[in-house]
């Protein structure tokens, strides 16, 4: 089974420092058909005003992905933990029993983008954990793990039996996934065209696939691409 997700198509707010598109149901946006895809719970596209940002706010029992896309992301936690995130660099927050952060625009002039992602852990009441690591350009035809339950291949390691991948093919290229039975496959279009069987996706449109599926991810243009494998 597919299911098609368009850039158009998902929530939207406007708060005057901060514009986001809500993928699933978040916050004030509510449809129900839209509640997640298995355990991939939140997919926002958030662009921050300069100096702007999110203050002291608390989290438990979600794992929480940040991928910047432009700009730097501030952030602080009452785990000791202060950092800049920027494009290239993976931020993984496990909430577990608790965790206060504020997260900020780093910059007094230019807009940070970025895509933040909650996925439901498998097992509650874990301790708090933080991980960030720069993960460089991998262009071609390859999906490259950035997180895993395992740590496989230097990712981050995520409390629950979910992986979250990166491919950026050239314009002619293809990357292919395999999605095994009981799994489920969400492909997110970061920048640039591809298609997916018949079907063209741009900028921000996704999909969804139930297994088992192979996924063939073709290139119209240079493009970067995130898919999601969860149970």
């Amino acid at each position: 089974m597919i299911v098609t997700r368009r850039a158009s198509e998902r929530g939207h707010a406007e708060h005057g420092w901060l514009h986001t598109c809500h993928t699933f149901s978040f916050a004030e946006y509510h449809d129900p058909a839209w509640m997640g895809f298995g355990a991939l719970r939140v997919l926002n596209h958030d662009r921050i005003e300069p100096g702007r940002g999110f203050g002291e706010h608390g989290h438990r029992d979600m794992e929480i992905v940040t991928y910047v896309l432009n700009g730097v992301l501030e952030h602080r936690d009452d785990m000791g933990n202060a950092s800049q995130i920027r494009p290239g660099e993976v931020q993984l927050m496990s909430a577990g029993t608790g965790v206060r952060h504020s997260e900020f625009n780093g910059s007094a002039t230019a807009r940070t983008e970025l895509l933040q992602i909650w996925i439901v852990p498998a097992l509650t009441g874990s301790a708090p954990r933080y991980e960030q690591r720069a993960f460089p350009p991998n262009p071609g035809a390859d999906f490259r793990v950035l997180v895993s339950p395992d740590g496989r291949d230097g990712s981050l390691t995520i409390g629950q039996d979910a992986c979250m991948l990166r491919a950026m093919p050239d314009a002619g290229a293809q990357a292919q996934w395999k999605v095994e039975p009981e799994r489920r496959a969400w492909l997110h279009v970061v920048r640039g065209r591809v298609r997916v069987g018949d079907g063209p996706l741009g900028p921000a449109d996704a999909i969804g696939i139930t297994g088992p599926a192979t996924v063939t991810v073709a290139a119209d243009d240079p493009s970067e691409v995130l898919l999601f494998d969860v149970p």
